[in-house]
């Protein structure tokens, strides 16, 4: 698989690190930053590699790099559309960070170009790859929770002033949004897709309360009327002191009750079945090993991606995925922007709607 990265922050380690473990050839590496660009290649080994071209201008790579299979695009998330639009006009497959996109004009955009060209795209909710997730998607597949009661993600999290001060873009409205655009949104992928995906109505309130000196919220929370009848939750901070608490996510059921916890939903903290069996008591209390937030699930997204290019299918997190989460998100934040509850499907949002709100 010949690949690229665009943008190398502080997500793009993960994102070569998935690469090398899968055996993909790294073709190029693309930043505005040229020291970022070594930074991160320098991380794995990959400083001296000539093989490895370099760009500042990834217009450029596209037009060099013809035999581009698959990019992976990690700039600041208000980039994030116009460069995978630009990579599916290119003919090159796509794994665009999370947020898909900052509008729904825009997500809907990459959906409908990515099919008229017949490329595929992926949006990064790597959590979905969690084995605590994992397993607990298999159950709900199986049936063993019976009909959803409701169910609820917590993100609770630490963010300070130096971490916002590594990257100006963090924390505004063009570029980012706040808690819930950026940190809680795996969490509330995690959260729609367990529960059945479609969400009737979205009551929220978001606050801006330790961070000041940005533009957009700091804590959210929100109410999410599904479809079947379910409702949810959603708690999404960066003020939680002094460090990262937990992401959790809870479902309830009538014969099912699943707890995943942990900093980043990798933890089974309770699972309870009414038809336990043996492999119920080797969940109970399951733990996978990561060493930051982001967790393991990159390297199994990036390699899901690669079977679904060499196979002609959809991945297993497309681009509807990424819409579905950042449909969300704008939802509560248009609740806030009105005071009011918002129905579901959001036709037209984006987070430029919230400029002047905090």
């Amino acid at each position: 698989m010949k690949y690229a990265l665009i943008g190398c922050g502080r997500i793009s380690t993960n994102h070569i690190a998935a690469a090398v473990r899968n055996g993909f050839t790294i073709v190029a590496v693309c930043d505005v930053e040229p020291e970022k660009m070594e930074e991160v290649l320098a991380k794995h080994g990959l400083a001296d590699d000539s093989s490895i071209a370099r760009y500042v201008d990834y217009r450029q790579m596209l037009a060099d790099r013809p035999e581009l299979e698959l990019i992976s695009i990690a700039t600041e998330s208000g980039k994030h559309a116009a460069i995978a639009l630009d990579c599916i006009d290119a003919g090159v497959n796509v794994i665009i960070e999370k947020p898909l996109a900052m509008s729904m004009a825009d997500a809907d955009e990459i959906i409908r170009r990515s099919e008229e060209k017949g490329v595929l795209v992926s949006a990064c909710h790597q959590n979905r790859f969690n084995v605590a997730v994992q397993k607990t998607r298999a159950a709900l597949e199986a049936g063993r929770f019976g009909r959803l009661s409701h169910g609820s993600i917590h993100v609770r999290w630490n963010r300070n002033k130096n971490y916002y001060e590594q990257a100006p873009w963090r924390g505004t409205w063009a570029e980012d949004g706040g808690c819930l655009m950026n940190q809680c949104i795996h969490g509330i992928d995690l959260l729609r897709w367990m529960m059945g995906g479609e969400i009737a109505q979205v009551y929220g309130q978001t606050r801006q309360r330790f961070h000041e000196y940005l533009e957009a919220e700091d804590v959210g929370v929100a109410v999410l009327s599904f479809a079947d009848g379910s409702v949810a939750t959603v708690e999404g901070t960066v003020n939680v002191y002094p460090k990262n608490l937990e992401e959790t996510l809870y479902l309830f059921g009538e014969k099912g009750t699943v707890k995943i916890g942990g900093t980043s939903t990798n933890n089974i903290d309770v699972w309870d079945f009414a038809d336990e069996t043996d492999e119920d008591t080797e969940n109970k209390g399951l733990k996978e090993q990561t060493s930051n937030v982001y967790g393991n699930g990159h390297t199994s997204l990036f390699a899901d991606m690669a079977d679904a290019i060499a196979n002609h299918r959809q991945p297993y997190v497309d681009a509807r995925a990424g819409r579905a989460a950042l449909e969300t998100v704008l939802a509560i934040y248009k609740s806030q922007k009105t005071g009011k509850p918002v129905k579901l499907p959001l036709e037209d949002a984006s987070t430029l709607d919230m400029v002047g709100e905090f």
